[in-house]
C-alpha cells in the first residue's frame, strides 16, 4: 500500500513555506506584465484558431454538371425588333443551332428600354415560303403607293389597309412584287375602293419613306402589315397596333388571306364560325406586329464545354436587312454561367472567402452603344474566358461551385449583317479552394507554450533584477564602511 509520504516523494512542484519567500516591488511589476502578456498572446492564438484559412490549387476540371454548361442572359436591344431577334449557338465541334426559342423569351421595349406590352411570340418559323413561279412582267400595278403624307388618310378611309413595306434592292421584295400587284388588282376588282372601301392594298418604298418605315418599326424587307380602322392608331406617341403577315407570298395565298380579312368583319354572331374557317385557311400566318422598335431577350441556353459562340442578331429566311441601318447597341442586365446561386449561399461564401464571386457576373449593368460616329455595319464582340471555381469546406463538404469569367469587348466594322457575338473560351482547368482544418490539440499546445514561456521568461528577468539590486546594495554598504 502506497503511503502518503511515498506519494509526496514524486511531487514535481514542491512548496516553499511562505515565511521563507520574499515579495518585491519588481517581482510584482513583472507579474502584472507577465499576466497581461499571457492574456494578449492567448487572445491572438484564439483569434488565429477561430479564423478561416484556405488554400488554392489548380486542377483538371472535374465538373459534376456534365459536358454542358448553362448560360443565363438578359439583354436589351433598343433598336432591334423582336420580330427578327434570333439567339444562335455554335462551337468548334460543328454544333450550329439557329433561332433558339424554347428557352428564350422576348419582350418589346421602347428606346428607353421600358417594356411595351406582353411577351412577344414569334410563332413557327417559315422555312419555305411559296412564291409565284411564273412572273408576269407586264402586269399593271394594283397597289396604292403610300407616303408619310397620305398614309394616315388611307388607314382611316378603309376598314382594312394591308401594306407591303419593301426595298427595291431586296431580293425577297422583288420576288413578292408581281404577286402583290396581281393580288392587289384582284382585290380592287372585287372590293372597289370607291364603292366598297372595306379593304385596300398599299405599298411603301422604305428607301424613299424612311421615317414612315421607322415609325412602323420596319427592319426586314418585305414586311406585310395589316391595319384595321379604329384600332390602328394608339394614343401614346402615335404608335400603331397592327398585325404582320408571315405566310406564303404567291397570288392565290395573298388573295385568300385578304378574303379572310374581309369575311372577319361581319357581326359578332358570325365571328366564331368565321374564325374557325380562317384558321383552316392560314390564319396562323398572321401574328401581332412588334409594338416598338426594341427588344429585351432573356432566358438561357446550354452549350458544350468547348470553344464556341453565342450570337444574337436579326435573322429571317424570307427577309432582307439593310446592314447600314442595323444598330446592335445593347445593355447587358445579366450574363452568368453555370447553376444559379442563391443569395444565402453566396452570402455564406462571401463570409468565408470575400473575393469569390466578384467575376461571376462582371458584365452585369454594362452598356455597349454604337454611336452614329461609327456608322453602320458595326458588330459588337465580347471575348469571354470562363473558369470554374469550386469551394470545399471542412469535413470535405462541397459548399458551392460557380463559373467566373473575364471579358474584353470591342466594336468592329463588318461586311455582313452586324451581330452581337460572345466568344466563349472555357478553361479545361478549375480553381479549387479548400478550407484548411485546424487541430485543437495544436491550439492547446500553443496556449501551454505561451503560459509556460512567459512565466519562465518573467522568472528569469525577476531573478536578474533581484540579484542586481542585491549586489548594488552590498556595494553601497561597503562604501559606507
Amino acid at each position: 500500500m502506497i503511503t502518503s509520504s511515498k506519494l509526496k516523494s514524486v511531487d514535481f512542484y514542491r512548496k516553499i513555506p511562505r515565511d521563507l519567500t520574499e515579495a518585491s516591488v519588481s517581482g510584482a511589476g513583472l507579474s502584472i506584465i507577465a499576466a497581461l502578456s499571457m492574456m494578449f498572446l492567448f487572445g491572438m492564438e484564439l483569434s488565429n484558431y477561430l479564423a478561416t484559412s484556405t488554400s488554392t490549387s489548380v486542377i483538371v476540371d472535374k465538373s459534376s454538371d456534365g459536358d454542358f454548361l448553362r448560360i443565363d442572359f438578359n439583354i436589351s436591344f433598343p433598336t432591334l425588333s423582336c420580330e427578327f431577334a434570333s439567339v444562335d449557338v455554335s462551337d468548334v465541334l460543328g454544333t450550329n443551332r439557329l433561332n433558339i426559342t424554347k428557352t428564350v423569351r422576348k419582350f418589346s421595349i421602347d428606346s428607353h428600354m421600358r417594356p411595351v406590352g406582353s411577351e412577344f411570340h414569334s410563332g413557327p418559323a417559315a422555312t419555305d415560303i411559296k412564291h409565284d413561279v411564273e412572273v408576269d412582267e407586264e402586269s399593271t400595278e394594283g397597289s396604292v403607293p403610300l407616303s408619310g403624307s397620305n398614309f394616315d388618310k388611307y388607314a382611316h378611309q378603309h376598314s382594312i389597309l394591308v401594306v407591303n413595306f419593301f426595298a427595291p434592292w431586296c431580293y425577297w421584295s422583288q420576288r413578292l412584287k408581281p404577286s402583290w400587284e396581281k393580288a392587289a388588282k384582284i382585290i380592287r376588282e372585287r372590293y372597289d375602293p370607291e364603292m366598297d372601301g372595306r379593304i385596300l392594298l398599299g405599298k411603301v418604298d422604305c428607301t424613299q419613306e424612311g421615317d414612315l418605315c421607322r415609325r412602323n418599326h420596319i427592319q426586314g424587307y418585305p414586311s406585310i402589315r395589316i391595319f384595321r380602322k379604329g384600332s390602328d392608331v394608339r394614343n401614346d406617341h402615335g404608335h400603331h397596333d397592327h398585325e404582320s403577315y408571315y405566310g406564303d407570298r404567291d397570288t392565290d395565298s395573298l388573295v385568300k388571306t385578304m378574303e379572310n380579312l374581309v369575311e372577319s368583319m361581319p357581326s359578332e354572331s358570325r365571328k366564331l364560325a368565321l374564325e374557325d374557317k380562317s384558321n383552316a385557311t392560314g390564319e396562323h400566318a398572321k401574328r401581332p406586329a412588334p409594338s416598338s422598335g426594341g427588344c429585351r431577350v432573356e432566358g438561357y441556353v446550354r452549350v458544350k464545354k468547348v470553344p464556341g459562340n453565342l450570337i444574337i442578331s436579326a435573322r429571317s429566311d424570307a427577309h432582307s436587312f439593310d446592314a447600314s441601318q442595323m444598330n446592335m447597341s445593347h445593355v447587358i442586365h445579366h450574363l452568368s454561367f453555370g447553376r444559379k446561386i442563391s443569395p444565402r449561399v453566396m452570402s455564406d461564401v462571401k463570409r468565408l472567402i470575400p473575393y469569390v464571386g466578384i467575376n461571376h457576373d462582371r458584365l452585369n449593368g454594362r452598356s455597349f452603344i454604337n454611336t452614329r460616329d461609327l456608322g453602320g455595319n458595326v458588330t459588337i464582340e465580347h471575348y469571354l474566358q470562363v473558369v470554374k471555381t469550386e469551394v470545399i469546406t471542412r469535413k470535405d463538404h462541397k459548399l458551392f461551385e460557380e463559373y467566373e469569367y473575364t471579358a474584353h469587348s470591342s466594336l468592329a466594322h463588318s461586311l455582313h449583317i452586324p451581330v452581337v457575338k460572345f466568344h466563349l473560351e472555357l478553361s479545361p482547368m478549375q480553381v479549387l479552394i479548400t478550407e484548411n482544418q485546424k487541430s485543437f490539440s495544436h491550439f492547446i499546445t500553443n496556449v501551454c507554450a505561451i503560459i509556460g514561456g512567459v512565466f519562465t521568461v518573467a522568472g528569469i528577468l525577476d531573478s536578474i533584477l533581484h540579484n542586481t539590486f542585491r549586489i548594488m546594495k552590498k556595494v553601497e554598504i561597503g562604501k559606507n564602511f
